[in-house]
């Protein structure tokens, strides 16, 4: 079966707007035209994505399904796109994505002055958001934090950063000097699995607000900093992995010459280049802490 990507976007819009006039006016066609694109991506996919009626448009079971599959459709396909483009026109692009408080500054000035005919972007990632941009092409190396799945990629260990607790400064344990992970039991802790926030802001201003307290590395802690804020190291926490990544299908050229040097710098700068844990040393570090977490 053949994917339109066309239809892809019309259906996008009208899952977005859930009315086809006002999707039509975003898209700038006629309503009559959208109707029919989409009547003909239903007949092509074989099943219904809508259910219309007079007052509403509803999305089907297999709607909601490509509903979310699409982000990643179009996202692997534009970021393809942009690399053809930039193939015919000859050009050395890097993207480097880096997790919230990890810096790369350092290492992009020093693989320029190598490197100076190459054009280099970054990109800031969600702090939910691991490896998907390595996978869907948005992105050719990251700098990001243990856990994420790094099944067919290529990760080179940095360092270590420990955690601290971010609470209210109203919060009945802000005064304290530290921390332990009892103190915390019961606790409403925001993390992805009980509620996801689209960005670190959010996150802080639901726990200035009273709502939940969070564990975070401690760079993101000071990157964050806020007067009705308090973050207290966890004394029994586990620190967390960093490292270098990259898809094992692309560590050549351009991207391993950036590994080569991101890793001496990034190591270099945290001060543990002598002392940095294999992969399989910190993989057994997340899941003594998972072990940790399921018994508590």
């Amino acid at each position: 079966m053949d994917l339109d990507l066309r239809k892809l976007r019309y259906f996008v819009a009208v899952a977005e707007h859930r009315h086809f006039g006002r999707a039509a006016q975003a898209l700038f066609i006629a309503q009559p035209v959208l109707s029919r694109q989409i009547r003909a991506f239903e007949q092509e996919l074989g099943c219904r994505l809508f259910t219309r009626t007079t007052r509403s448009v509803e999305l089907t079971p297999a709607g909601r399904q490509l509903y979310d599959e699409a982000p990643r459709i179009t996202t692997v396909v534009d970021a393809a796109l942009r690399r053809v483009h930039e193939a015919e026109q000859g050009e050395q692009r890097l993207v480097i994505a880096f997790s919230p408080g990890l810096h790369v500054a350092d290492a992009i000035r020093a693989f320029t002055a190598a490197h100076p005919e190459a054009m280099i972007d970054v990109f800031p990632l969600r702090w939910w958001e691991q490896d998907a941009p390595l996978r869907d092409g948005r992105a050719h190396v990251g700098y990001l934090r243990r856990p994420f799945d790094d099944s067919g990629l290529h990760t080179v260990p940095i360092g270590h950063e420990t955690k601290v607790a971010c609470l209210p400064v109203t919060h009945p344990l802000a005064g304290r000097g530290a921390l332990t992970s009892a103190d915390l039991e019961g606790e409403p802790v925001l993390d992805v699995r009980t509620r996801r926030t689209s960005s670190l802001e959010e996150k802080f201003e639901l726990i200035a607000s009273g709502q939940g307290i969070a564990l975070v590395p401690l760079s993101v802690a000071g990157s964050y900093s806020r007067p009705d804020l308090v973050h207290l190291p966890v004394t029994d926490a586990l620190p967390v992995g960093t490292c270098l990544a990259a898809p094992e299908s692309n560590c050549t050229g351009a991207v391993r010459d950036f590994l080569a040097t991101a890793t001496a710098v990034l190591r270099r700068g945290r001060g543990e280049g002598r002392d940095v844990p294999s992969q399989r040393q910190e993989r057994e570090r997340e899941q003594e802490q998972e072990q940790r977490q399921g018994q508590a």
